[in-house]
């Protein structure tokens, strides 16, 4: 599949709607919150595009052969750059080698640490391992608890 990535405000609204309402996707996101409106997911994309100039990284949108299939990248939490992941179902299975794209990219980008904050409703977790990352502790982000993970260099 082709992979593009893009800012967060090059996706409509309405799109990012779908997506951010869908409920197996916000099954897995704790702080997910199904009240959005246009105004709101406006603001929230362009904070999103925001860290690219705060933090020199950030996350990007997601098109596989130029469908809106969500997003994903490096996001600052704690100091440390934590990579999220977050696609419509269908595109579920594509998430290795989305992940592996964004790991290519890090050294350019100053990252050598990266975190994964994983809910605990993900039980399965060998992919993670299998790419090298290791459970370091359970942390509360937001008030909600989730699995942290990481792997360096």
């Amino acid at each position: 599949m082709g992979l593009s990535l893009h800012a967060f405000s090059d996706i409509p609204v309405q799109q990012w709607m779908t997506l951010l309402k869908h409920p197996d996707v916000i099954r897995h996101m704790p702080l997910a919150d199904t009240n959005w409106d246009e105004a709101a997911i406006a603001a929230w994309a362009q904070g999103k595009d925001t860290q690219w100039k705060e933090n020199g990284y950030g996350p990007l949108a997601i098109r596989m052969d130029g469908q809106f299939a969500g997003w994903g990248g490096f996001q600052q939490e704690d100091g440390e750059a934590d990579f999220a992941l977050v696609l419509f179902p269908e595109y579920w299975g594509q998430g290795s080698q989305i992940f592996h794209h964004f790991m290519r990219c890090r050294t350019a980008l100053g990252i050598e640490t990266v975190s994964v904050l994983l809910p605990p409703s993900r039980l399965r977790t060998r992919g993670l391992k299998r790419l090298g990352f290791e459970h370091v502790a359970d942390v509360l982000h937001a008030g909600q608890r989730f699995h942290k993970f990481r792997v360096a260099g």
